[in-house]
């Protein structure tokens, strides 16, 4: 029995100690944390990506079709340059996403719109082939 009062008399002063370590482990990971955020990279890849897209809405002519939204994406690309330069890479990141973006819907809209005139180019020509077979042929 002397066993058992010894322990139930101990165990009150480890929970104790242990309640000391809280504000310590707590103030621990807090750092951990915010020392992660402060150590993210720069947003090269994302820049990357970016430049790519704004190349590609070049490539298929999105100009023509879509030039606010290739304005948009080249803009932002330039916007996220300059953000990362100034070392503030949350924004870089932002910027260069929205501009692959408005890159990626200036080619969208610009495949829509070729697609469109496809279309209406083939209707063109299945009228007057229907007319033709209806005139007899002349």
């Amino acid at each position: 029995m002397a066993a058992r009062q010894t322990t139930t008399a101990t165990a009150p002063h480890m929970h104790s100690s242990f309640a000391q370590f809280r504000p310590l482990l707590a103030g621990t990971v807090l750092a951990c944390v915010l020392g992660a955020c402060a150590t993210l990279p720069p947003p090269t890849s994302e820049l990357a990506s970016a430049r790519q897209a704004v190349s590609r809405a070049t490539d298929v002519d999105a100009d023509q079709y879509a030039s606010e939204q290739v304005a948009l994406a080249r803009d932002g690309l330039s916007r996220a340059q300059v953000a990362m330069s100034d070392g503030r890479n949350d924004a870089a990141r932002a910027l260069a996403q929205a501009s692959q973006a408005d890159a990626d819907l200036a080619i969208a809209m610009s495949n829509q719109a070729k697609t469109a005139a496809e279309l209406a180019q083939r209707q063109s020509e299945v009228r007057q082939l229907r007319d033709r077979f209806q005139t007899g042929g002349r």
